[in-house]
C-alpha cells in the first residue's frame, strides 16, 4: 500500500516551504523537486498544511472503505472525539445518524478507548516502576521517538492508542465487527498498518466530508445536544485534556501536557539530558492537540469555539468501559533502523566553502533554503537530501557576480536607467567612451547629461530600439543603439556599439568613389563628340549612344552615392 502521505513532483515550485516547516527535514530536494522521505517522515502533517501548491497528498483510503462496507454487514464507526470541532454545531447523535446513513451498522466514540488508555496511565504513574512516562495517543509522538530519538522509546508509555484500544474493545463486544475510525490525523493510517488486527482502516475528516457531500448527506446542527454524563474522554483532543480525565494521585509525579512538534522535540531532548524526574507528560504533535490537526476541514479550523464545543460536550464521568489487564493493552513500539551518515566536520566545512562560506560570520542563517542553519544544509547535502543551488544568498551573489562579471567586461557600452531617465549604471566601455573615470561620477544623474534621451524615452513607451545608427556628437562618435524597457525590474537598458571607424572607412570610400565618379563624367562629356561620330559609323542614332553613355553615368554616381 502506498504511504499515508506522498509528494506530486511535478507541481512542486521549489520554494521550500515544506522542508522549512518539517520539524524532522524528512524531505530530500532534487532536480527541483520536494520529495518526501517515508523512512525519516513521522506523518504530523506539517509539510501537507505548509505547501503553497498543494503538492503533498494524503493517500485516499475511501475506496478501500467503501469495499469493506459493501463485503461485510457489520462494520463499526470508531469516531475521534475531535469530531465536535471538525463539524461546528453536530453532536454524536446527528453525527451518528449522518453516518448511518453512509452504510455503518454502528457508531461509537473512540472516546470509550480513551477512557481504557487513561486509567492505564494512572496505573502507570502509581506503580512506583517509572521516573519518566510519555503518553502514546499520538502516532506522530510515537514515530518521532521511534525514527529520530530511539533513546527515549523506554519512556514511551507501553498502553494501546485509543483507537485500538476501541477497535480490541468493540471486537471482544462484537467479534464478527469491522472498524473503520475517523479523526484528524494522517499518521493513523499508518498505525492500522503497523497494528494490524485492530482497525480495518483510517479516514480523515477530509475524507468522510468529501464522501458525505458525495453523497449528498447533511450533519444536521444540534445546538443544544442532551447532556451525557459519562463522557468525560471526550476531552482528550485538547490540550491538557488527557490530563483533564487522570486521576493524578501520585504525589511524587508532576504531570505535564506539550503541544507541538518543536515543543515535544525540546521536551524530549531535555529528557534525554537527564533534567526531567518523575513526570507523566500528555505529549501531541499537534499545537493544541488534535483539535487542530493536519487533516481537519477549513470550516473545523476554529481554536477557541473548538475547545468551549468540546468542553460542554464532556461529562463529568467516565464511560463505562469493561476491565482489561495489562496484558491486554500492552502496545509494542519499534526500533527503526537509522542509515543516516554523521558527517565529519572537515566534510561540513568543505561544502560551506563551495556555497561562499568560510568565516562564521558568513554563515547568516536565514532559513530560506527550508534549514534552520547553513550546517544543517550543509549536513543535509552530506547526507544527499539538498543540493549547494539552495542556498539564495549563494544563488543570488553567484548570479550578481555573473551579471556583473558579463557587463564589465563587455566591449560595448552598456547604461542601465530607472524609469525616472536616471542612471543606474554604466560599465567600464561606456565610461572609457566619454573618457569618466568612475561610475559614481555618472550614477543618478540623468541621461541627458550624457547622451540624447529620445531613444530610452520612446522604450519606456513601448517602442523598443534595436540595431540604430546615431551620431554622438558631443564625443564625435557613431554609435549603433539597442535600447529596451524591461517592465519587471522597471529598468531601461542601452548597449551601444561603437562604429565609428567602420562609418570613417565608409565616408572615406564614399570620397573616393564620387572623385572618381566626377572624372569619369567629365571624360564622357569632352569626348561625347567623338563617342557620337563613332556611333553614327556603326549605325547607331546620336540619341542612343547619348542615352548609353548617360546610364554609364547614373550607374557610377549610384555606385558612389551613400547606400543607407
Amino acid at each position: 500500500m502506498a504511504n499515508a502521505l506522498t509528494s506530486v513532483t511535478s507541481d512542486c515550485q521549489s520554494c521550500y516551504k515544506c522542508i522549512r516547516k518539517c520539524p524532522t527535514k524528512s524531505i530530500s530536494f532534487h532536480d527541483g523537486r520536494a520529495e518526501i522521505i517515508p523512512e525519516e517522515c513521522v506523518l504530523c502533517g506539517a509539510c501537507y498544511l505548509a505547501c503553497p501548491q498543494h503538492c503533498k497528498v494524503i493517500r485516499d483510503d475511501l475506496p478501500l472503505v467503501q469495499k469493506i462496507l459493501a463485503e461485510n454487514p457489520v462494520v463499526y464507526a470508531s469516531v475521534a472525539p475531535s469530531f465536535l470541532a471538525a463539524f461546528p454545531g453536530c453532536s454524536f447523535a446527528s453525527f451518528r445518524s449522518a453516518l448511518l446513513q453512509l452504510g455503518f451498522h454502528e457508531v461509537e466514540e473512540t472516546a470509550v478507548g480513551a477512557t481504557i488508555v487513561k486509567k492505564r496511565y494512572d496505573e502507570l504513574c502509581d506503580d512506583g516502576k517509572h521516573d519518566v512516562i510519555i503518553s502514546t495517543c499520538c502516532h506522530s509522538i510515537n514515530l518521532l521517538i521511534e525514527k529520530h530519538y530511539p533513546a527515549a522509546s523506554k519512556y514511551l508509555a507501553d498502553v494501546l492508542s485509543p483507537m485500538l484500544a476501541h477497535a480490541q474493545d468493540i471486537k471482544r463486544r462484537h467479534p464478527e465487527a469491522k472498524v473503520i475510525f475517523f479523526g484528524p490525523c494522517i499518521s493513523k493510517k499508518n498505525e492500522v498498518e503497523m497494528y494490524p488486527g485492530y482497525d480495518e482502516a483510517a479516514l480523515t475528516f477530509l475524507e468522510l466530508d468529501r464522501w458525505l457531500k458525495e453523497k449528498g448527506i447533511t450533519i444536521s446542527s444540534d445546538p443544544h445536544p442532551e447532556p451525557v454524563a459519562a463522557s468525560l474522554a471526550r476531552l482528550f483532543p485538547i490540550e491538557g485534556g488527557i490530563l483533564a480525565t487522570m486521576k493524578k494521585d501520585n504525589p511524587e509525579f508532576s504531570y505535564l501536557a506539550i503541544g507541538g512538534m518543536d515543543e515535544a522535540i525540546l521536551a524530549i531532548e531535555d529528557i534525554l539530558s537527564g533534567k526531567v524526574h518523575h513526570a507523566f507528560i500528555e505529549m501531541s504533535s499537534c499545537s493544541n492537540s488534535c483539535i487542530n490537526g493536519p487533516a481537519m476541514p477549513e470550516e473545523g479550523r476554529a481554536l477557541v469555539s473548538s475547545i468551549l464545543a468540546i468542553k460542554r460536550a464532556a461529562g463529568p464521568k467516565d464511560f463505562l468501559v469493561s476491565s482489561y489487564d495489562d496484558a491486554a493493552t500492552k502496545k509494542a513500539f519499534y526500533a527503526f533502523r537509522n542509515d543516516r551518515i554523521v558527517p565529519s566536520e572537515s566534510a561540513i566545512k568543505e561544502v560551506l566553502a563551495k556555497i561562499g562560506k568560510t568565516r562564521p560570520e558568513d554563515e547568516l542563517n536565514c532559513s530560506s533554503c527550508g534549514y534552520p542553519t547553513c550546517r544543517d544544509k550543509a549536513i543535509a547535502v552530506l547526507q544527499g537530501k539538498a543540493n549547494l543551488e539552495m542556498c539564495l544568498p549563494f544563488l543570488m551573489g553567484k548570479a550578481k557576480s555573473f551579471s556583473n562579471s558579463i557587463v564589465a567586461n563587455a566591449s560595448d557600452p552598456i547604461v542601465v536607467l530607472d524609469e525616472s531617465l536616471k542612471i543606474q549604471l554604466a560599465n567600464p566601455a561606456l565610461l572609457s567612451l566619454v573618457g569618466i573615470l568612475g561610475e559614481k561620477d555618472l550614477i543618478g544623474k540623468p541621461v541627458s547629461s550624457l547622451m540624447d534621451e529620445t531613444l530610452f524615452a520612446l522604450a519606456l513607451g513601448g517602442e523598443n530600439t534595436l540595431n540604430k545608427k546615431i551620431y554622438w556628437a558631443d564625443y564625435g562618435r557613431y554609435l549603433q543603439a539597442t535600447i529596451s524597457y524591461d517592465k519587471q525590474f522597471h529598468i531601461l537598458i542601452g548597449i551601444f556599439r561603437d562604429i565609428t571607424l567602420k562609418e570613417t572607412e565608409r565616408a572615406k570610400e564614399k570620397a573616393v568613389a564620387e572623385e572618381s565618379a566626377k572624372i569619369t563624367s567629365e571624360v564622357i562629356e569632352k569626348n561625347m563628340r567623338t563617342v557620337q561620330e563613332i556611333a553614327q559609323l556603326l549605325g547607331e542614332s546620336t540619341a542612343e549612344t547619348k542615352v548609353a553613355l548617360n546610364k554609364l553615368k547614373d550607374a557610377i554616381k549610384k555606385d558612389s552615392g551613400d547606400d543607407e
